[in-house]
């Protein structure tokens, strides 16, 4: 990895013109068109050039993936596998997304202008340590004994569910689909992959990694397509057991209504966040909350679910942080993802640039002030906007309450902890959360009381593949990582033995 953290702007670019890009569905361990023979454009937002023509799957498409992961599942070519045996084939795949870096990382920065040294040293390692992870995880889970007593042998033990659809967003393509498909295919599913209409190409080569590594045909499938299209087909499909799914509520809502319409499938929803950075009056460390208040908005062009998008901060601590937050986000450079240099890339395509922009109207209109925002660049034709600080929102407003999505901090302050405390949890979201503060007993109240999955103290956005992501309310339910994860992908059986 050091060697390709060490070139330049120009071999990147030179490594883009050479890239060679596979466009076609993935079903059955084989590369092949949309049925329809329709594709549909996937432009890249650095620039808004057509990278490649991606097939256009549609509900014949899904039908043919499921029925190939269904065959694959009942003829027991994964599932029956000894554990270890599973572990070798995911190890392998592991070590083949790290060989595969370059290509990876090119295939996600031209996609979703993902800064290139971020998909090589965040992006592309994450994927391939959450599946060493959970290959080296799955041989050490042990099935239960119940305390039935002699006259019986009750055993509890986990099976796989058997086809889980893994719908995932645009913002992080392979982290995200390393955590529905990693655990889903350590617990011996199969499972169709439908990603994101702007980021559907490092999942294609993902899945032909797999097959190489030894994971059976028709095991892992990638259909590509627009949600209303093949989305709607995947989660209304009744060979489907499970949606994994991240993204927006609103798509999110549907796969529930898509679960009812069809078989009733279980669905476990992520869908996003409006997590409140709370800055007490005693934040000890202001510089390091800066950064961290920073970092946590523009990381990725703030298109992160569990971007801190809200700085809830007391009045006492505001007049001194809020420039040294301004200052760190003045040091990011905005420009090319292909340049190494760059901090922040641009926006994935024109719809939410538009979107983002619309939310800095709307801040204004109901009285924010603005600072930051313009866009920039455009005479490339990439999608590129300065960083956004909306100071003096009221916590009621659309800013403080709607997902955004973009690199917009609503800035929201107040007197005393209790204060704080309510604006932060008085959101429809409960993602995650962070508290600043130098006490220690009111770290523990707060990260108790705060309504977030996740919860730091003093710092934001720590996170490793051990510790389970998810969110409560309308931020969805079941959880992503962790050995909880494998869990989410199996079904308890009871099996009672009468030895009378």
């Amino acid at each position: 990895m050091s060697d390709l953290l060490d070139r330049s702007h120009g071999d990147w670019l030179l490594a883009a013109k050479n890239l060679t890009i596979e466009s076609r569905l993935f079903v059955d361990g084989d590369y092949r068109n949309a049925a329809s023979g329709e594709t549909f454009e996937s432009r890249t937002p650095r620039d808004g050039s057509v990278v490649a023509n991606v097939a256009r799957g549609d509900a014949d498409d899904v039908d043919l993936a499921v029925r190939a992961a269904r065959n694959a599942f009942d003829a027991g070519r994964w599932r029956s596998l000894a554990p270890r045996a599973r572990k070798e084939v995911l190890l392998r795949w592991a070590d083949l997304i790290r060989e595969h870096t370059e290509e990876l990382a090119l295939l996600e920065t031209l996609d979703v202008g993902k800064p290139i040294t971020e998909s090589v040293r965040v992006d592309v390692a994450s994927t391939a340590a959450c599946i060493q992870w959970y290959a080296e995880a799955l041989d050490k889970v042990y099935d239960e004994l119940a305390p039935s007593g002699n006259r019986a042998l009750v055993t509890v033990t986990r099976e796989p569910l058997g086809v889980v659809g893994a719908v995932v967003p645009w913002n992080y393509p392979l982290i995200i689909t390393s955590w529905k498909v990693a655990p889903a295919l350590a617990t011996g599913n199969s499972v169709v992959l439908k990603p994101a209409e702007q980021s559907s190409l490092s999942a294609l080569l993902l899945a032909r990694l797999a097959v190489e590594a030894g994971i059976p045909t028709g095991v892992l499938n990638v259909v590509t397509g627009l949600g209303p299209e093949a989305g709607a087909a995947l989660g209304r499909h009744p060979g489907v057991d499970k949606i994994a799914f991240t993204g927006s509520g609103e798509v999110g809502r549907k796969f529930l209504g898509y679960a009812a319409e069809s078989n009733g499938k279980q669905v476990q929803l992520e869908a996003g966040g409006k997590s409140p950075q709370l800055v007490l009056a005693d934040a000890a460390n202001l510089p390091a909350a800066a950064s961290a208040v920073a970092w946590g908005i523009c990381y990725n062009a703030g298109q992160t679910c569990n971007a801190g998008s809200r700085l809830v901060v007391d009045r006492a601590a505001k007049d001194e942080l809020l420039p040294q937050v301004l200052d760190v986000v003045r040091s990011f450079k905005v420009g090319d993802p292909l340049d190494p240099a760059t901090t922040m890339g641009p926006i994935v395509d024109q719809q939410q640039l538009d979107r983002v922009q619309g939310y800095l109207r709307i801040g204004q209109e109901d009285g924010a002030e603005l600072i930051g925002g313009a866009r920039l660049r455009p005479e490339t034709g990439g999608y590129f906007l300065e960083p956004a600080l909306l100071d003096r929102v009221d916590n009621s407003s659309r800013v403080a309450q709607e997902e955004i999505f973009g690199p917009v901090l609503s800035v929201i302050d107040f007197d005393g902890v209790d204060e704080g405390l309510r604006l932060a949890n008085e959101t429809a979201y409960g993602l995650a959360a962070s508290v600043w503060t130098s006490d220690l007993r009111t770290a523990h109240r707060v990260s108790r009381e705060l309504r977030a999955g996740t919860v730091w103290v003093n710092t934001f956005d720590a996170t490793d593949v051990f510790a389970p992501f998810g969110g409560f309310k309308a931020s969805g339910a079941g959880r992503d990582k962790s050995l909880h994860a494998l869990h989410e992908y199996t079904g308890l059986k009871t099996t009672w033995i009468d030895l009378s």
